[in-house]
């Protein structure tokens, strides 16, 4: 098979037409597929069509294409990528199968995908596409558009910026394509180069990278060494990679579950099991303090037993109330909407917020208390309503029962993400099941605690 052309016979008689398949229909069919039906797909694609097709895939996806393809076909795919995509494919790929994937590409290609591979893959570094368009600083503007028309030829990642090195490659600044049209052609590329540009250090975390595309609308953003010598590029539609994977990964942590590393069809049973089993588990034990909490409070439920009818109605607010706050602060700790010093006014914002919406529960509890009683006939004594001749401290306790308990899981919600990212944890733990496990057990402490209070002398 030749390498310019991976579609040739897959085993038909030379004279048989290949059957080809949509790309469309490929598309829509292909979350529901096996890896063996991908592949199998994938090769009946034209030519144009698959190539667009690859290219949409995500890195999990890519691999499973490339190495279930034969060798020639897969030399020419992987070789169809530009270095930090290879590097992408490459991580996907298991550890006894990289070296020969790695040896399908020419000793120029290997040398930049080792490098990439040799930084995690969560910074800048293992973002960044090696291959640039470059400049120097004398050459004059018709010298630089000839040139960076040489280097679009090779494929550069981006032709919209060039950036201007010495020749020890410290980078000395940036001019785009556009203000070289429009710069007379003896001008020397130094006159026209800005050298007020935002440089990103190799080691700077993909979340702050993503911040900074975010805040200032780059196409492109240059690498850096610690000795300002520039190692390629990070592109706008990377970053989108990292905003998805970011959003998935907190998503799934909030929702209680260990983040997903491929996509959710393609995860094994028994991965699966260990990312969401750990979590219940934890949470399962957690609920366990709720029996215990119940078990102390034993004999007011005796005394009034009527009590643990209002027990779901009370943690399942404050378990609502925390799961909200959580859940809001989380994805405002990820866009940078508030940082780590601004707790103290989430707290004030988040005790403002809680307080009303617990008034606005417990109102609606006690009318509910009014309204049972005095629609519905008590079974023992009809003359003195469904919750008896106490309803009005019953509903007062059920009332102010939810104000606390909404109150707290608010502030349990909103605070805790802090917490975590103060020493060092990634806010989304602070998930809503976690959250609501919490506010149960003080739940009842809240409810049992304030029935004691107001009941003493009548229903306890």
């Amino acid at each position: 098979m030749s390498e310019n052309d991976p579609y040739q016979s897959t085993g038909q008689r030379e004279d048989e037409p290949l059957p080809r398949v949509a790309a469309a229909d490929l598309r829509d069919a292909w979350p529901v597929l096996d890896a063996e039906a991908r592949i199998e797909g994938f090769r009946y694609l034209t030519s144009s069509d698959a190539e667009e097709f690859f290219l949409e895939l995500p890195a999990f996806d890519r691999a499973t294409i490339v190495t279930g393809l034969p060798t020639a076909e897969q030399r020419w795919w992987i070789r169809a990528l530009p270095p930090d995509d290879v590097a992408d494919v490459i991580q996907e790929i298991n550890e006894e199968d990289r070296s020969r994937v790695l040896s399908l590409l020419d000793d120029s290609s290997r040398r930049e995908i080792s490098a990439l591979l040799a930084y995690s893959e969560d910074e800048a570094g293992g973002l960044m596409n090696p291959r640039y368009a470059r400049l120097r600083p004398d050459m004059s503007v018709d010298e630089a558009i000839s040139y960076l028309r040489r280097q679009t030829r090779e494929r550069v990642e981006s032709i919209y910026y060039a950036y201007v090195l010495d020749q020890q490659a410290h980078l000395l600044g940036v001019v785009s394509f556009r203000q070289l049209m429009m710069t007379r052609g003896d001008a020397l590329v130094r006159d026209v180069m800005e050298t007020d540009l935002i440089r990103v250090p190799e080691e700077m975390d993909q979340e702050a990278l993503s911040a900074l595309f975010a805040q200032h609308d780059f196409l492109s953003l240059p690498v850096v060494d610690a000795n300002g010598c520039m190692k390629g590029i990070v592109t706008a539609d990377d970053i989108v990679d990292v905003v998805r994977e970011e959003a998935t990964e907190d998503i799934q942590k909030i929702g209680g579950t260990a983040a997903l590393e491929a996509p959710y069809l393609q995860v094994g049973m028994f991965d699966m099991l260990k990312k969401r089993g750990g979590w219940l588990v934890l949470l399962f034990v957690g609920e366990m303090a709720t029996e215990g909490a119940m078990s102390h409070f034993g004999v007011a439920i005796e005394k009034a037993a009527i009590l643990a009818f209002f027990i779901p109605l009370i943690i399942s607010s404050g378990g609502n109330c925390g799961s909200q706050a959580s859940t809001l602060v989380i994805r405002a700790i990820a866009l940078g909407e508030v940082r780590l010093r601004d707790w103290w006014r989430v707290f004030a914002r988040e005790l403002a917020v809680g307080t009303s919406l617990g008034l606005l529960l417990g109102i609606v509890g006690f009318v509910r208390i009014m309204v049972w009683q005095n629609t519905f006939k008590n079974a023992d004594d009809p003359t003195v309503g469904f919750y008896g001749e106490h309803w009005a401290l019953l509903g007062a306790t059920v009332g102010f029962s939810v104000l606390g308990v909404a109150l707290w899981g608010t502030l349990s919600g909103a605070l805790l993400p802090f917490a975590l990212k103060r020493f060092g944890l990634d806010p989304a733990t602070a998930s809503a099941p976690l959250v609501a496990t919490m506010v149960d057990v003080t739940g009842l402490v809240i409810y049992f605690t304030t029935a004691a209070i107001l009941l003493h002398g009548t229903l306890l």
